[in-house]
């Protein structure tokens, strides 16, 4: 029952199938305000979890525009190639981030994360 506001980023996180597409599964995430921090409300829908997220390292890249799942996709693709076989992250998913509202034309930014391991 208490308002929120939406906050940034919009985090997905991704498991990719063997062809680089996302898999049906995708997990959501939503960062609680900093004064809900300390005592977050309870969610009264159960398919809703609050979770801490540990701080972590992560290998980066941005883009611009409406970011769809083929965006997402190739940027996560190019990442990887950029990164090359040296590069230590989590392969079994990885973080699709959106900073923007929808009604936000230009300047929009969007940012794939690879969890380094």
């Amino acid at each position: 029952g208490v308002g929120m506001g939406m906050t940034a980023p919009v985090s997905i996180t991704a498991f990719p199938a063997e062809d680089g597409s996302f898999q049906q599964k995708v997990k959501v995430s939503l960062r609680i305000p900093s004064q809900f921090q300390d005592s977050p409300p309870c969610p009264t829908d159960e398919s809703i979890k609050i979770e801490e997220r540990q701080g972590m390292t992560i290998y980066s890249t941005q883009f611009g525009g409406y970011a769809k799942e083929v965006d997402y996709v190739s940027y996560a693709a190019k990442l990887k190639a950029a990164l090359g076989s040296d590069a230590a992250y989590h392969k079994d998913s990885y973080l699709c981030n959106g900073y923007d509202p929808p009604m936000k034309p230009y300047g929009r930014r969007n940012e794939v994360w690879f969890v380094k391991e």
